[in-house]
């Protein structure tokens, strides 16, 4: 599990490249910049890890461009303690962004080769979730409701109800919506019925597969 002082550097640049992008949030720019995300992908893209782009990671799926990662997490507004619901842990490198934020992490992971990978790799990283469980992300975790916020890392068709459900008077749920390409998007639950909804252009990710089991 090597990460040396290249490995650091090139985090710097990539914690500089995201401010110039407009990620202003500290926690989120320091979590990036102590995460090795080269550890995160396969050994043949080892070389980019650090570029801002997505790759893939196996199971179909991807792991998000940095830029991404960053964005989502600026918007859920992390503080200490948080109880965190994460739908899609993929590689657990946004897994591992919230964690190093000071959040409690609750990731729901439905590719069973990704939860297998993910599951081994994070502890040796000393990430650890409060819960790492394999089942489908549509549903969220209902037994550990409600979360002081709810990210959601592929599109979905549209903004699930069980995860509306699960948030707290007050939390956030960054979503991105749409098919082909999605549109970022923000819920704060203001009370029992009532949701608050902002939009931040488009993004492109994998999407969301819900279990019709």
């Amino acid at each position: 599990m090597r990460d040396t002082e290249k490995h650091q550097g090139l985090r710097n640049q990539l914690v500089k490249l995201l401010q110039g992008k407009g990620i202003t949030d500290n926690n989120v720019l320091e979590a990036i910049r102590k995460i090795p995300r080269h550890l995160f992908l396969d050994s043949g893209f080892e070389q980019y890890a650090y570029q801002d782009k997505a790759f893939p990671i196996g199971a179909g799926q991807t792991i998000s461009q940095p830029y991404t990662v960053a964005f989502q997490s600026q918007l859920l507004e992390v503080k200490k303690d948080d109880k965190v619901l994460e739908i899609g842990t993929g590689s657990g490198y946004q897994t591992a962004v919230l964690c190093t934020m000071g959040a409690k992490v609750f990731s729901v992971e439905r590719q069973k080769e990704l939860f297998k990978t993910t599951s081994l790799l994070l502890p040796k990283l000393n990430i650890r979730p409060k819960v790492l469980t394999f089942g489908d992300g549509y549903k969220g975790l209902p037994n550990d409701a409600p979360f002081d916020s709810i990210i959601v890392t592929a599109g979905a068709p549209t903004i699930p109800k069980p995860l509306m459900a699960q948030l707290k008077i007050g939390g956030r749920l960054v979503i991105p919506v749409g098919e082909k390409e999605q549109i970022m998007t923000l819920l704060i639950r203001k009370n029992e019925t009532q949701f608050e909804k902002h939009e931040f252009g488009e993004f492109r990710f994998v999407p969301l597969l819900e279990d019709k089991n």
